[in-house]
């Protein structure tokens, strides 16, 4: 299940990121990422209000998905991680690295400065991964430790719906 979590990493490259403001409120933002396996990489401003809120709070929360016309082939992510800024310059450099082979458009621009930009990563905690196939509104939890990944029972949550899909006319 972890592999399936990685390869729809694979298929994305944006994530909305939310973190927790100084006053309780959420806040989320749209950011670029780039991965290995489930650690995340993204490039966030040193000045921005969500640098401040994981200085503050280190946890986050990750949706990765897309839209869709059936509902039968939705599968996305959730993820509650842990974010910290990346501080050895080896690391940062591969980081960076990885996130221009994955978003070659960046490479038009200046690289990061560490005096205006902050180069983060950040560790699952749990990985949600929906999958609509299996039934509209199922979703398989892998909890992440660094004792590896547990998976528990798949959930199946129910919306309303029904679960029988219908022809659209």
């Amino acid at each position: 299940m972890e592999q399936k979590a990685i390869d729809i990493l694979g298929q994305h490259r944006l994530m909305a990121l939310a973190t927790v403001r100084p006053d309780g409120w959420p806040q989320a933002t749209m950011v670029s990422y780039a991965n290995d396996g489930l650690l995340l990489y993204f490039v966030i401003s040193r000045g921005s209000q969500k640098f401040a809120n994981i200085e503050n709070d280190d946890r986050v929360s990750i949706v990765i998905g897309q839209d869709f016309h059936d509902p039968s082939t939705i599968t996305a992510l959730s993820i509650a991680a842990h974010a910290s800024e990346i501080r050895d310059a080896a690391q940062r450099k591969e980081a960076i690295r990885m996130l221009l082979e994955r978003h070659p458009g960046l490479r038009k621009l200046e690289r990061p400065k560490p005096s205006h930009s902050v180069v983060m990563r950040a560790y699952p905690a749990i990985v949600t991964i929906l999958d609509y196939s299996k039934g509209f509104g199922h979703a398989d939890v892998l909890t992440v430790s660094p004792g590896g990944v547990a998976m528990t029972p798949a959930r199946d949550d129910d919306w309303g719906f029904g679960s029988e899909l219908k022809p659209i006319s």
